[in-house]
């Protein structure tokens, strides 16, 4: 398993891309890999032939465990295999040989010899780990994270990895440590479940387990909520303005750049001049500071084709041109869509946008993507009747293309009024810049 990033300490193996038997060619994609930080494909590191799987789809194991065997290129797979598997198996029948040579006497000795007294050991400081409560335990952590807001205890838990490590496996699948005197009480609230989901199974209802990422997002979606103070604000703007340049340059644009112009690097862009005057939004909380990042790393949500988002990062987007920004955020959503991220692109986000705008909702109020302490949702652009003033100083009725800019924000950061006036400053960047200056 390899390093996804400084802070992973484990995986779990989605899908095998290359069967046993299969050729496989140096740098060509052989497995897929989720991991806390990302979803990717792993490719080969050597060209040869797969010869065995050790570690099936589904099951998740620590950084450098072995995950399978790539034999020869040139030999047959079960060449390969062979050799290797045989050479463990004799080495260790001379070593018991020697010992019915010296003489007939010792015949008494093969019952006393080591090895069956090792595995006692083995067992001593599970057991002792188990009584410490979880200091000591071995878990990396997400994992105790998790069990912290599933309310297992470590200590009582027996590690299934290398080592006695504890995996994510081993806490969803062990039960939660009840409170003193909750004895009695864990039996009725644990049977209504139980009948309730048979009910629900006898009626042909079809149940589908969370997968990994499934998994991850509801774990960062509930704990969110629970860490902070979640307000909502939102503008209306006129994206007139910006309609009016992605119609007279669109065709031009995706004949040049491949794709098409969309409002989300607009409104990258403008965010990137409004947080200058708003730093708080681009920050996060520790305890009981704020800690304002000075390098505004812009987060893109992107929907994984309904299986899940990621959201990864523009570096640095206060230093970048529309047209930069434009092609980074079509970059990193094909790469996310086709596994093609890697752990750096996926972290040091400062800030998130989650953009439902193709869509055409009306307001989406999104979860903060912690430990951030706001997120924006762009929503669908639409025309409509809007009132104008002319060249003449007099009102007018006219048809704008108009939409909606809702910020979820942490009150323990900032209060409303600076909320609501870093969106004014977006809106007022995104009616009045010279939007064709930023295409030449």
């Amino acid at each position: 398993m390899p390093q996804l990033g400084e802070t992973v300490t484990e995986g779990t193996i989605t899908r095998w891309l290359k069967q046993v038997g299969e050729s496989v060619e140096i740098d060509e994609p052989l497995f897929e890999v989720s991991t806390d930080k990302v979803d990717s494909e792993v490719p080969a590191s050597v060209a040869g032939v797969l010869t065995e799987i050790l570690v099936p789809e589904g099951e998740t194991v620590d950084v450098g465990v072995r995950l399978a065997v790539l034999g020869d290129a040139v030999a047959p797979p079960g060449n390969t295999a062979l050799p290797v598997e045989a050479a463990p198996p004799v080495a260790p029948e001379p070593a018991p040989e020697p010992a019915p040579e010296p003489a007939a006497e010792p015949a008494p000795e093969p019952p006393e010899p080591a090895p069956p007294a090792a595995p006692a050991p083995e067992v001593a400081p599970l057991a002792a780990v188990a009584a410490t409560g979880g200091y000591g335990v071995l878990a990396s952590p997400i994992v105790r994270r998790l069990a912290s807001d599933r309310g297992v205890e470590l200590g009582s838990v027996r590690g299934s990895g290398n080592g006695g490590r504890i995996t994510r496996n081993d806490v969803l699948s062990a039960p939660a440590t009840p409170s003193a005197g909750t004895s009695i009480s864990p039996t009725p609230s644990q049977s209504a479940p139980v009948v309730g989901e048979s009910r629900i199974r006898a009626t042909g209802d079809e149940v589908i387990p969370f997968d990994n990422i499934r998994k991850r997002t509801a774990e960062h979606m509930v704990r969110s909520k629970q860490t902070s103070a979640h307000v909502y604000t939102s503008v209306e703007v006129d994206f007139e303005g910006v309609e009016r340049v992605r119609r007279q340059h669109g065709a031009a644009w995706k004949e040049r750049e491949g794709f098409s112009l969309t409002y989300l690097p607009f409104i990258a862009r403008a965010f990137s001049d409004a947080v200058d005057d708003y730093p708080l939004v681009n920050a996060s909380v520790d305890g009981d500071a704020l800690v304002v990042h000075h390098d505004v790393n812009l987060g893109v949500a992107v929907d994984l084709d309904h299986r899940g988002l990621l959201a990864p990062v523009i570096k640095q987007v206060d230093g970048k041109r529309l047209r930069l920004i434009a092609r980074e955020v079509h970059d990193l959503a094909n790469r996310a869509r086709n596994k093609g991220l890697g752990p750096d692109d996926v972290i040091g986000g400062t800030f998130t946008i989650t953009n439902m705008g193709p869509f055409g909702t009306l307001m989406t109020l999104p979860i903060i993507n912690q430990p951030q302490v706001a997120i924006l949702a762009t929503d669908g652009v639409r025309k409509r009747p809007v009132v104008v003033e002319g060249p003449d100083g007099v009102d007018a009725i006219a048809i704008h293309s108009v939409g909606v800019l809702a910020l979820a924000w942490d009150h323990r950061a900032f209060d409303g009024a600076y909320a609501a006036g870093f969106l004014h400053a977006m809106r007022e960047v995104l009616e009045t810049r010279n939007w064709e200056a930023e295409l030449a």
